[in-house]
């Protein structure tokens, strides 16, 4: 595994991590606790030690099962991100909650479902500039810092086309941005990439594998059942993503490699990432994308050495 400083924060994190959406349930599947475990068990055996949840995956659920795992097991071997902002009312149903009072609840009940003392990366949930620009919020969220609760602040970007709050991450002492990345959006290295270098900030690529599009499971023409989310995105742009990852393949993937470990490779070469974090549904997907940080570049400016 490689290891890369996360931009200005002290946190030295794999540059593979895991994803968790998908053990709150809204995914077709629901992770009992031994499969949670199992998946676990593997990333650490693979080197991986960050972990991507957030509270509204599920209401406390995907936290809940990576807490009850941290308490059997080393906490400081993991470096833990969650997100702030939403209530989970069902699948695919959140309501907004941006004030202070609201925010502390949430970081509270965090805590208590991760089964920790501190969260490593705290971070703003796909928040409106509006409600990115709350000074009462993060006065508030810097109280937490200074108490232990939070060890750095971070941004989960709304938008990729958009880079106000990259812009101003370090007015609100945000050490990191997330934002969505792959071979098929490249978005970000039009103005967030810049900006994130600019303030030395660290870069977590999510939707990696383009919502799947990138695993290298799927041809033109493919279609998808009714209870998969990718069944309720346009049919002619899935044809168009199709047709691109067939070109994609043809000519960028090298012969021998599994696409989905050359899509996560492709990412980790960007010089202002730092991580990716795919989802995982079982451990044997966790040691699939782990072989991609053997193909990442090691020259990578933030490459620890």
């Amino acid at each position: 595994m490689k290891y890369r400083r996360l931009g200005k924060t002290n946190l030295d994190i794999s540059v593979i991590g895991i994803g968790t959406w998908q053990y709150g349930g809204e995914w077709g599947k629901d992770f009992g606790q031994y499969e949670v475990d199992a998946i676990l068990n593997k990333a650490n055996e693979k080197g991986i030690n960050f972990l991507d949840t957030a509270e509204c995956y599920g209401d406390h659920l995907s936290e809940s099962l990576i807490g009850d795992y941290l308490s059997r097991n080393n906490r400081e071997d993991w470096i833990v991100a969650t997100k702030f902002g939403h209530h989970f009312h069902g699948n695919f149903e959140r309501t907004r909650h941006w004030s202070a009072n609201d925010v502390l609840k949430q970081l509270d009940a965090s805590l208590k479902a991760l089964s920790t003392d501190y969260i490593d990366l705290y971070q703003a949930h796909s928040c409106t500039d509006e409600e990115f620009n709350n000074d009462e919020l993060w006065t508030m969220l810097d109280k937490q810092v200074e108490k232990g609760k939070i060890r750095n602040l971070g941004i989960s970007l709304r938008s990729n086309g958009e880079s106000y709050q990259t812009d101003h991450a370090s007015d609100v002492n945000a050490g990191a941005i997330q934002v969505v990345y792959n071979r098929l959006d490249r978005k970000p290295e039009e103005n967030i990439f810049p900006s994130s270098q600019n303030q030395n900030l660290g870069v977590l690529a999510r939707v990696p594998l383009a919502s799947g599009y990138l695993s290298g499971k799927y041809k033109p023409g493919a279609t998808f059942s009714a209870d998969d989310v990718r069944s309720k995105h346009d049919s002619e742009e899935t044809a168009i993503l199709l047709k691109q990852v067939e070109e994609i393949h043809k000519n960028e993937v090298p012969e021998g490699v599994p696409m989905a470990t050359w899509a996560l490779a492709w990412v980790l070469k960007h010089p202002a990432v730092t991580a990716v974090i795919p989802g995982c549904k079982t451990p044997e997907q966790v040691e699939l994308n782990a072989k991609a940080a053997q193909l990442a570049e090691d020259n990578h400016p933030q490459s620890l050495k």
